[in-house]
C-alpha cells in the first residue's frame, strides 16, 4: 500500500490506537486525599510496572532500591498488575543493604496488621508504615516470598541493579547465604514512600522510555538521570524522585511489557504520594516504531497527558526529543518530525515549562546525532556522561508551578 492510500491507513491506525488506550479522564479524588495522603507519605523509589515472564512458585526476592528522599513510616507497594490471578504473598520485610546480599536491621512488615497479603488481579497494595527512619541515598533491601505464584508475573526488567533469589522463605535471613542466585530485574515492589523529614516536601516523577529507564549507564551505580536528578534536589522541596522509564515504551501505543505512556499515567505518577511535577520525556520509540506517527499526533498525545496531569493539580514539564541519527531505525522522516515536535515543545505547547533534551545532547556540528562523549556507542542511549547532561540541563526552578 503505497501514496495517499497508505499514509491516510497509517494515519487511522494510529489514531484508533491512541484512541484505544486513554482511560478515562483522572480527577483530583482519584488520588491519595487527607489523613491517606499524609500517612503515604511521599514516594522515595519507584519503577513501572512490567509484565514478566512466570518465575516459579516458592521463591524469595530481595530487592535493592535507592532511597531519594529520608524520612520514617516506610511503606512498599506491590503490585500484582500484570497477573492473571491473585498474588498471595505471605512475607515482606525491609531493611539496609549490607554486602552482597546481607542485610541489617531486617524487619517484617505488615499489611493491614497482618504479616501476608493476596493481591487481586491487576492491582497493587501499599504495607503499614514501619517505625524506624531510612536516610536519604540509602540502599534498602527489600524482600518477600510468594509461595505459590503462577501465571504473568509483575515487576520491572531492566532494574540495572543486582537484586537476589532463594528457594523456599529466606525473607527474615540477615545473611547473604541462602541468596544463591541474582536477578537484574525487580518483582512485584513497584515503589517506596517515608513521611519525610520536612513535612512540606514533594516528589519529582520521571515518565519516560529507555533513555529514562537507563539503559546505556552502568549497572550498580544509579547513574540514570533521575538518580543523578536526586541528588541535586536533595535538599530541596522536591527530594523524593520516581523514576516511571521503561525500555521500549511508546507515548501512544502500548507494546512490549504493557502500556504506552497514555495507558500507564495514573498508576506510575498519578497514584504515587507526593508527585507535584512529573517530566515526560517520551516519543522516540513512536517515531521510529515506522508506524506513519506525525508530529499532530505525538503532540496530541503530549497534550492529554498534559490535561489530566493538570486535572489532578501536577506541574508538567516537558523535555524534547534526543537525536537518534545511527540507530537502525533513524529515517529522515522520522528526524523530520522529531524536530517538528521539539520546535513546538520549545514554544510551551501546554507545558507548565520545558526542558531541553535535544539541545544538551546533540552534536553542535551534526545536530541530527548525539554527542559522542555522552555517546554510549548505539547512538540513541546516552551513556554515564550523557546521563549527567540531561540531569544538569533541568532548571530546578521550572519543576514548581502554582498548582
Amino acid at each position: 500500500m503505497t501514496g495517499r492510500l497508505g499514509r491516510a491507513c497509517r494515519a487511522a491506525a494510529v489514531l484508533l490506537a491512541t484512541l484505544a488506550v486513554q482511560p478515562p479522564p483522572v480527577h483530583a479524588a482519584a488520588r491519595p486525599t487527607g489523613d491517606t495522603a499524609h500517612a503515604l507519605g511521599v514516594v522515595t523509589w519507584a519503577a513501572s510496572a512490567e509484565r514478566l515472564p512466570h518465575d516459579g512458585a516458592d521463591r524469595s526476592y530481595r530487592l535493592l532500591v535507592r532511597t531519594s528522599v529520608g524520612g520514617d513510616g516506610l511503606r512498599v507497594r506491590l503490585s500484582n498488575a500484570f497477573g492473571d490471578r491473585p498474588l498471595r504473598v505471605n512475607a515482606v520485610y525491609a531493611g539496609v543493604s549490607g554486602r552482597g546480599a546481607a542485610v541489617r536491621d531486617n524487619r517484617r512488615l505488615a499489611f493491614h496488621g497482618r504479616p501476608s497479603v493476596t493481591i487481586p488481579r491487576g492491582a497493587e497494595v501499599w504495607s503499614d508504615p514501619l517505625r524506624g527512619h531510612v536516610r536519604a541515598g540509602a540502599l534498602l533491601a527489600v524482600s518477600l516470598h510468594t509461595p505459590d505464584a503462577a501465571g504473568p508475573a509483575t515487576g520491572h526488567a531492566m532494574a540495572l541493579r543486582t537484586s537476589y533469589t532463594a528457594r523456599g522463605d529466606r525473607t527474615a535471613d540477615r545473611s547473604a547465604a541462602p541468596w544463591t542466585r541474582t536477578t537484574d530485574s525487580w518483582w512485584y515492589l513497584d515503589a517506596v514512600s517515608v513521611r519525610p523529614d520536612h513535612p512540606a516536601t514533594g516528589a519529582v516523577a520521571a515518565l519516560g522510555d529507555s533513555l529514562t529507564d537507563g539503559r546505556g549507564s552502568t549497572p550498580d551505580r544509579d547513574l540514570r538521570w533521575p538518580d543523578l536528578l536526586a541528588r541535586r534536589l536533595a535538599h530541596t522541596s522536591l527530594a523524593g524522585v520516581a523514576d516511571e522509564g521503561i525500555s521500549g515504551n511508546r507515548v501512544l501505543t502500548d507494546g512490549g511489557g504493557g502500556p504506552g505512556a497514555l495507558g500507564r499515567l495514573d498508576r506510575d505518577v498519578l497514584e504515587l504520594p507526593g508527585v507535584r511535577t512529573v517530566i515526560l520525556f517520551e516519543g522516540v520509540n513512536d517515531l521510529k516504531a515506522g508506524t506513519g506517527v506525525t508530529a499532530a499526533d505525538l503532540l496530541a498525545g503530549y497534550r492529554n497527558i498534559v490535561r489530566r496531569a493538570h486535572a489532578a493539580g501536577t506541574c508538567v514539564v516537558g523535555a524534547t526529543i534526543a537525536p537518534f541519527q545511527g540507530w537502525p531505525e533513524w529515517s529522515p522522516a522520522a528526524e523530520a518530525v522529531r524536530r517538528e515536535v521539539n520546535h513546538h515543545l520549545r514554544g510551551g505547547d501546554g507545558f507548565d515549562a520545558v526542558v531541553d533534551f535535544d539541545r544538551a545532547l546533540r552534536d553542535p556540528r551534526r545536530p541530527e546525532r548525539l554527542r559522542p562523549a555522552y555517546d554510549s556507542g548505539d547512538h540513541l542511549h546516552p551513556g554515564d556522561r550523557g546521563m549527567r547532561a540531561l540531569a544538569d540541563a533541568v532548571d530546578l526552578g521550572s519543576l514548581r508551578c502554582a498548582r
